[in-house]
């Protein structure tokens, strides 16, 4: 694996154990060059409860790798949560910079209710 990548996966475990000393759900956020996608573990992290992405075929009719696309994701998954009774997670942004996609979709899903 390149260096960029080990890095970000440190940076992503050292995020992880410590929202696995909280013993909450997470809000996981994974994105590639095309796509965004945001999944909501459980606190024992065997679950997953709730899920949103671009692939999604409703989703897919705009552009799926923009701020716009993350932010519908945000909304989406707020909704689903909310739906499932989740109002409390741990934001988990995977080593990411909270920068661009990931800060859209984060905001977007505080806006929808989701406290983090």
């Amino acid at each position: 694996m390149s260096a960029k990548k080990l890095a970000r996966l440190r940076r992503a475990k050292r995020t992880r154990a410590k929202i696995s000393e909280l013993r909450m759900n997470r809000l996981c956020v994974y994105r590639s060059p095309r796509h965004i996608y945001a999944q909501i573990i459980s606190a024992n992290g065997s679950n997953v409860l709730a899920s949103a992405s671009t692939v999604e075929k409703e989703n897919k009719k705009e552009a799926t790798g923009n701020i716009n696309a993350a932010g519908n994701i945000g909304t989406l998954i707020a909704e689903r949560a909310k739906n499932k009774g989740i109002e409390r997670v741990a934001f988990d942004r995977a080593g990411y910079a909270y920068h661009g996609r990931v800060k859209a979709l984060a905001e977007a899903a505080r806006k929808g209710g989701l406290e983090f």
